[in-house]
């Protein structure tokens, strides 16, 4: 029904239904069975037809309705769709006001507790300063250029941290509709063209290794040390592993074969590392040999964390390192990393693993899946992820027998 609608009218008690004013932009009023109305707008735009709500009556009055529907009638005119554009918001917040938003949301989504307060402190110590009380459309790349340049070559991936994560805050901004695109932050194309790229500026510092030649007399200085840190450095050497991967391996994730098994297979069980604790976000498994078995049953414990604190909480990183430490300032002559001569922190035993597996010719395969690194296409990386298991546990073997000198 269309007629010329008046407050009169509106006010009275009127049938379920939709009534349509006259004033030629689609305005309607919508009267539910319950008596509440609402005000809506039938309007094409680009050859579709669009439906808008515009409020519930009384609360926009008539006068408003008709002022409404007659803005966004002039919109499609000018080719601009009232939907979207009356869907932005109103006023644009700063960019750190989005950028606790994104914190926030990053802070849920991260498991490692190190990351999440990563992900504020280098907004709040690097951006915040520079561009944080800024409305986010007013930010341009120039800006951003302006704040990564001075420590673009004096703390490179610290600098590359930052603006992946001002990128994201802007993608978040441009979803909510609160900037235009192009992002001001992205790389390819953009702060590529202004900045040098990571590679030609940062010079990566591996961790300090463990020469091959004093490996072994490492290793048996180790095996005198008592106590949860020890047990765990030596099976994280044994394995190849992570600090974080050993520190919060739980007792359920172990799979220990009965002696039938162990005499067809040659090694003890598997050892299934969860994704959400490995760097690469898939299950990782590894062959417990003979040496790793004896660890475990060592332990004498079956339930709960492997390597405990004595609190009953994952050892702490520092646990390991300072271990290594005081092991390194305990030997006459120390265990340093040949090109830094750093002292050799836990990390720095996978590569004295790659360094071994390169001087002896063992199987590249096998022992990049053992550091749990991908390689190759999809195909081939899933084909050894479940066919080199019994030949990781022979690779671990030999690696064993050589830190023991056999």
């Amino acid at each position: 029904m269309k007629k010329k609608l008046t407050s009169q009218y509106l006010n009275s008690k009127i049938d379920a239904g939709k009534y349509y004013d006259d004033n030629g932009t689609g305005l309607f009023i919508n009267v539910k069975e319950s008596g509440s109305k609402s005000w809506g707008q039938k309007i094409r735009f680009k050859g579709s037809q669009l439906e808008l709500g515009l409020g519930s009556y009384p609360a926009t009055s008539l006068a408003e309705a008709r002022r409404i529907s007659t803005e966004n009638k002039a919109m499609t005119a000018k080719g601009v769709n009232p939907k979207v554009e009356r869907s932005k918001p109103t006023s644009i917040p700063t960019f750190s006001e989005i950028a606790y938003d994104v914190i926030k949301m990053k802070q849920e989504s991260l498991t490692n507790v190190k990351h999440q307060a990563q992900w504020q402190s280098t907004l709040e110590v690097y951006a915040f300063p520079k561009i944080g009380n800024r409305p986010v459309n007013e930010i341009t790349v120039n800006d951003i250029h302006d704040l990564l340049k001075p420590i673009w070559k004096t703390k490179t991936e610290t600098a590359s941290r930052l603006r992946g994560r001002i990128e994201k805050v802007f993608d978040y901004a441009i979803v909510k509709q609160m900037l235009p695109p192009p992002n001001p932050a992205v790389w390819k194309g953009n702060l590529s063209v202004l900045l040098p790229q990571k590679s030609k500026v940062a010079k990566v510092k591996n961790q300090p290794a463990l020469r091959l030649e004093d490996t072994q007399r490492w290793w048996a200085d180790l095996q005198q040390r008592d106590g949860i840190g020890a047990f765990a450095l030596r099976f994280l050497t044994i394995a190849a592993s992570r600090s974080g991967e050993i520190r919060g391996m739980h007792w359920d994730e172990i799979e220990l074969f009965d002696a039938t098994k162990v005499q067809e297979l040659g090694y003890y069980g598997i050892w299934t590392c969860p994704a959400e604790r490995m760097k690469a976000k898939r299950e990782h498994r590894v062959p417990i040999i003979k040496e790793m078995f004896e660890i475990l049953l060592a332990l004498k414990k079956e339930k709960g964390l492997v390597f405990p604190s004595r609190n009953d909480t994952p050892l702490s990183d520092m646990t390991l390192s300072a271990l290594m430490r005081r092991m390194h300032k305990a030997d006459n002559v120390g265990y340093i990393d040949a090109k830094s001569k750093r002292p050799a922190v836990p990390h720095g035993l996978r590569s004295t693993f790659r360094d071994w597996v390169a001087e002896t010719g063992q199987s590249r395969e096998s022992a990049e899946l053992q550091l749990a690194h991908k390689f190759g296409g999809a195909v081939e990386h899933a084909y050894y992820r479940t066919d080199l298991i019994d030949k990781r546990a022979e690779l671990l073997s030999d690696w064993s027998k050589f830190l023991d000198g056999i």
